[in-house]
């Protein structure tokens, strides 16, 4: 069970909390494999600073059966990257996509989101306007809602920052089982908050509607 985790220049830090999760989950269900794509391996400089490593590019970018896009202020250059829509339009139909906070920019640029329903990061520092509303205006295409994270079947799209965490529990219940899910949720401290965020701001799930 491979998870392919996009990031590139620009990313915001906390979106890998998805990556979190997933080696968290890991103790669990070993068979989980995670690895960071790119649009080149090599080093990543994230937003302010931090540097990571993508193992791969995606020129030479393994089969997974998830891939999630990271979002961050970099979205706005790889919208326009056409090596990196590509990558995403040419990915298997059996491969989940997703996306967190502004990767769904990424998405919508690519072609993927096109017909479905999406979210994405909402809060921001004025006068910078929300990124759900350049979401609607830029897509009409896309049925643009509010919501912690919309499962729309072949693409799970999450809301802003933090809520990567939900957004990537949300995937692990879909393919690995509640269980797994629950039980990363429990060791990550993060149940109450999980519950939570459920009750306040739920999720929407349209698969077979």
């Amino acid at each position: 069970m491979r998870f392919g985790i996009f990031i590139y220049d620009g990313v915001e830090p906390i979106d890998l909390a998805a990556f979190g999760v997933l080696s968290m989950a890991q103790r669990i269900e070993p068979q989980i494999e995670i690895v960071t794509i790119a649009p080149q391996s090599g080093l990543v400089a994230l937003s302010n600073g931090l540097r990571v490593f993508a193992e791969y590019g995606i020129d030479n970018a393994p089969a997974c059966d998830v891939v999630i896009v990271t979002g961050g202020p970099g979205w706005v250059q790889q919208a326009s990257a056409q090596a990196t829509c590509d990558y995403l339009r040419q990915l298997s139909a059996d491969t989940l996509m997703a996306s967190v906070c502004t990767g769904a920019m990424i998405l919508a640029a690519s072609g993927r989101l096109s017909g479905m329903l999406a979210t994405t990061k909402r809060e921001v520092v004025p006068p910078e306007r929300p990124p759900i509303d350049v979401l609607r205006e830029s897509y009409p295409d896309i049925r643009v809602a509010e919501a912690s994270l919309i499962d729309a079947g072949p693409v799970v799209t999450g809301g802003g920052v933090s809520l990567c965490i939900d957004t990537t529990l949300h995937i692990l219940a879909r393919v690995a089982g509640e269980d797994v899910a629950n039980e990363a949720a429990r060791i990550l401290e993060y149940t109450r908050a999980r519950r939570a965020n459920s009750v306040d701001f739920p999720p929407v799930v349209v698969r077979g509607a």
